[in-house]
């Protein structure tokens, strides 16, 4: 399912527009997005969590050189599974 799908199907099962749907997905996702930007987690019960983990630098390895090079810290966004989610995958 990508993007135009999920549109169609909260357009469908909520009985809104198309427009309407994909004004309600982006405000969501913005929602998400600008929470993690600030460093919180979102929690959607039954659904995830989604939340920033902090990765350390670390010592890699160029495959076509074999150098040793440096690889700084970063954040990254994580999602973990709620039990319902993961219930249903099964």
């Amino acid at each position: 399912m990508n993007r135009q799908d999920l549109i169609a199907k909260i357009s469908k099962d909520a009985d809104v527009t198309k427009k309407a749907a994909n004004s309600a997905l982006n405000a969501v996702i913005d929602g998400i997005t600008l929470a993690l930007e600030k460093g919180d987690k979102v929690s959607l019960v039954g659904f995830g969590t989604f939340k920033v983990n902090h990765r350390n630098s670390r010592t890699g390895v160029n495959p076509q050189t074999k150098a040793k090079i440096r690889i700084p810290a970063r954040k990254v966004p994580v999602f973990k599974a709620g039990k319902k989610l993961k219930e249903a995958v099964k």
